[in-house]
């Protein structure tokens, strides 16, 4: 049936790395270039001079090899770059003999040094550390100086990996590019003097940028025509701009220290680039207020384009009903992931959620008010399963400014909304609340006594045989057709228990009527077998897509893949979830189970060219609310927006796993209440801000301090601060809100201000350190 049926995270800094299987071609490039590789290492002592322990084991690129220390507590080992380089970042894996303390480094000589970063506290070996340095200029060397052993033995170290450049969490985008090529030099820098600049059609996309931008920056950020200033971010809208054969949505986008120039020929192409140039940002971008941050975009050039130009998501409005505000919240949440199209269930079973006035030629004296009237008030009321709970579903309805403003607000995000009234099945609503639709084949029969069927009724169908039926038809659909400037009408079509005959009847009926509206019809595929006009679309959820496939050859259809086993959202995520169904997957369908298909060989007879898109859908059975939608269809919605975007030679699961990985805590911020989801090793990403530093005798310091650290509890987390006088501090860090699966939440970001008074001079800077429980990795963000 398709509706009635009912990790430990690993942890790295904040624009730091995480490695994974070397991605397709044309993917996003994998972690840059370590320069150790090329450097020359010494150390201060090797384990009984053993050649196999020798400096060079550690820059060898061999994770099976080691340098170990002599057993001394201040030892230390160093590497001299092939060339003097910024240093953005160093990892360091230690085996099982590791430093309790330690101090990174860096000189320009070999002779003067200065130290960048300290660590102390954790002594758990087997570990890698991630220490971000960026450091001020070129240096020659880093050491590792040691201060404290573990055990009686030395320092020993796997890798000692050096990059000038960020990690590839820099580029985590969602959906991945069709072209990506990383530059070089400095990052370009988003400031209080910045202007965007709107040329040609650019106005639009360049007002959503600049609304996105100034919430979290607290910059004024204008949107002006020209401009001389020194920091600008160029939004041009003009034929020629966008990569070629590509002009509906496609856009290019650069990045140097100079500027962002973003290219497109439609605004709706420059509006994807916006979204792309929001997830190059910090992930603090995302969030609801005002932060102070270092607002980068690292020197890129990406030409893009979207494999399918159909990029859906269904939200099922009729079974339980969602506030104006809350449809225009997930409206905001999956255009940003370029999902285009807004596909609205309006009426069902059990509620009928738009509002219809009373025609001046109404031969059947239908009272079309009633039906939100009536069933406008009614919604799900499940008896209570072991998998869809007992909660009862939200009444409400859309009057014709409600649904209009939903349409503007979609359109200002990229998105065209598909209206679905479901028909000749599913129509219980209706039939609830029109006596005149009762009779002359309508399911099921009205017994003794009754004039309109009862609220909730099941297995309902609008009858063929009464003359109401077509006026009903013609009327709705005409009224919705008037409201909608989309180019669509989703006309139903399924799960209907109609007879063969009357069930095809009804449904030409419906399609010739929004063909006749200039509309192009979408049915479920259960109507492929019909008589639908040539151009039709059909929505594949169920079944082997034979009479699909035919409707393709024989009428030009086009199809929709939404095959309830990869892209029906109230399915369990994995096994902690209590609620949701089974059935689509044998199991739980898992987000890499929802990325890992091809929608142009799903279905035999079924090609590339005959695929309209793809398109994500959540059911109303259990689902009460945005909150608890986005549980369910975070994050399998990235992997959707991936199948529906990005080629199938470039796409990578493992890629796209890290990706999304790295794309918590941005979500996070942003208020996504998404499924922390054991597929993941979600990353831990540490944000902070200094309201003060004055590192000498007699200074003080003060720190802002926010962990985003996806599916986490308080306890999961240990951090310390490290002040660069030698001592350090424990960090007590609490959320807002806490991760309760069985509640469907996700727990905000962790935070504490932590402050120091300096009783010696320090050395510049402070770092905060981050462990989360059950982790190999150790998170460190040096601010100085």
């Amino acid at each position: 049936m398709k509706r009635t049926t009912a990790a430990a995270g690993a942890l790295v800094l904040l624009g730091a790395l995480m490695v994974s299987q070397a991605p397709a071609a044309n993917a996003i490039p994998s972690e840059p270039t370590n320069l150790a590789l090329t450097a020359t290492a010494t150390a201060s002592s090797v384990e009984l001079d053993r050649a196999d322990f020798q400096p060079s084991m550690a820059i060898d690129g061999n994770p099976n090899t080691r340098f170990s220390s002599g057993y001394q507590d201040n030892a230390w080992f160093q590497v001299r770059l092939q060339t003097p380089s910024v240093v953005d970042h160093v990892v360091i894996a230690w085996p099982n003999a590791c430093a309790k303390a330690y101090r990174l480094q860096v000189s320009t000589d070999g002779a003067t040094w200065t130290n960048a970063a300290s660590y102390t506290g954790q002594d758990t070996c087997a570990r890698t550390d991630t220490v971000q340095l960026n450091t001020a200029g070129a240096v020659s060397y880093i050491r590792m100086q040691g201060i404290t052993r573990k055990s009686v033995y030395g320092y020993s170290i796997s890798e000692f990996e050096v990059y000038g450049v960020p990690g590839r969490s820099a580029l985590a985008l969602v959906p991945q590019p069709v072209s990506v090529s990383r530059g070089s030099g400095a990052p370009f820098a988003v400031t209080a003097g910045t202007v965007i600049v709107a040329s040609g059609s650019g106005t639009a996309p360049a007002t959503q940028l600049a609304t996105v931008l100034r919430r979290s920056t607290g910059f004024a950020l204008p949107v002006v025509a020209s401009s001389t200033a020194s920091s600008k971010i160029t939004v041009v809208v003009a034929a020629g701009n966008a990569p070629a054969g590509q002009p509906a949505e496609g856009y290019t986008l650069a990045a140097t220290s100079a500027g962002v120039t973003i290219g497109a020929d439609t605004a709706a192409g420059a509006l994807n680039g916006v979204q792309t140039l929001r997830q190059l940002l910090p992930p603090e971008i995302e969030a609801p207020s005002v932060r102070t941050a270092t607002w980068t975009v690292p020197p890129v050039t990406i030409s893009d384009y979207p494999r399918f130009a159909y990029r859906g998501l269904e939200v099922d409005v009729a079974r339980s009903f969602y506030t104006v505000a809350e449809v225009k919240r997930l409206i905001d949440h999956a255009s940003q992931f370029k999902i285009n199209r807004l596909h609205l269930h309006l009426s069902d079973d059990q509620g009928w959620r738009i509002a219809m006035t009373n025609p001046a030629s109404n031969p059947s004296g239908i009272d079309y008010t009633a039906l939100t009237r009536v069933s406008g008030a009614t919604a799900v009321q499940f008896d209570g399963t072991a998998a869809t709970g007992s909660n009862p579903g939200t009444p409400g309805y859309y009057t014709a400014a409600d649904y209009q403003s939903i349409v503007a607000y979609a359109g200002q995000n990229g998105m065209v909304v598909v209206p679905e009234l479901d028909m000749p099945g599913h129509t219980g609503a209706a039939l609830h609340a029109i006596p005149q639709l009762n009779g002359g084949g309508s399911m099921p029969a009205l017994t003794a006594g009754q004039t309109v069927l009862p609220v909730n009724t099941g297995n309902t169908s609008l009858g063929n045989a009464n003359p109401a039926t077509d006026e009903f038809i013609g009327q709705v659909l005409s009224q919705l057709a008037a409201m909608t400037p989309g180019p669509y009408l989703h006309v139903g079509g399924d799960e209907a228990p109609t007879p063969a005959a009357a069930y095809v009847d009804l449904v030409d009926t419906e399609t010739s009527t929004a063909t006749s509206l200039g509309k192009t019809p979408i049915v479920w595929n259960e109507a492929s077998a019909t008589n639908l006009p040539t151009g039709s679309i059909i929505q594949l959820w169920t079944g082997n897509g034979a009479t699909a496939s035919t409707a393709v050859a024989q009428r030009g259809a086009k199809v929709i893949m939404s095959p309830a086993s990869k892209t029906y959202y109230p399915q369990k995520q994995d096994s902690r979830q209590p609620l949701g169904a089974t059935w689509a997957c044998g199991g739980p369908c898992t987000l890499q189970n929802a990325y890992s298909w091809n929608p142009a060989t799903f279905v035999s007879g079924i090609g590339e060219a005959s695929v309209l898109g793809v398109e994500g859908a959540f059911w109303g059975e259990f689902i009460r609310g945005a909150d608890q939608a986005e549980y369910y269809s975070f994050p399998r919605m990235l992997a959707t927006a991936e199948v529906g975007w990005t080629p199938q030679t470039a796409r990578d699961q493992a890629d796209f796993l890290a990706r999304v990985s790295m794309l918590g805590g941005r979500m996070t911020l942003e208020g996504v209440n998404f499924f922390p989801t054991a597929d993941v090793s979600w990353q831990t990403q540490i944000g902070a801000r200094v309201t003060a530093l004055s590192p000498t005798a007699g200074g003080s310091a003060s720190i802002d301090v926010s962990v985003l650290a996806p599916g986490a509890a308080a306890a999961d987390l240990t951090a310390t601060v490290d002040w660069g006088d030698g001592t350090s501090s424990p960090v007590t860090l609490t959320a807002a809100r806490t991760s309760d699966i069985a509640a469907m939440t996700l727990n905000s970001a962790f935070t504490a201000t932590v402050t120091h008074s300096y009783a010696t001079s320090g050395s510049g800077y402070v770092a905060i350190v981050v462990h989360r429980a059950g982790s190999d990795q150790v998170v460190t963000r040096v601010l100085h």
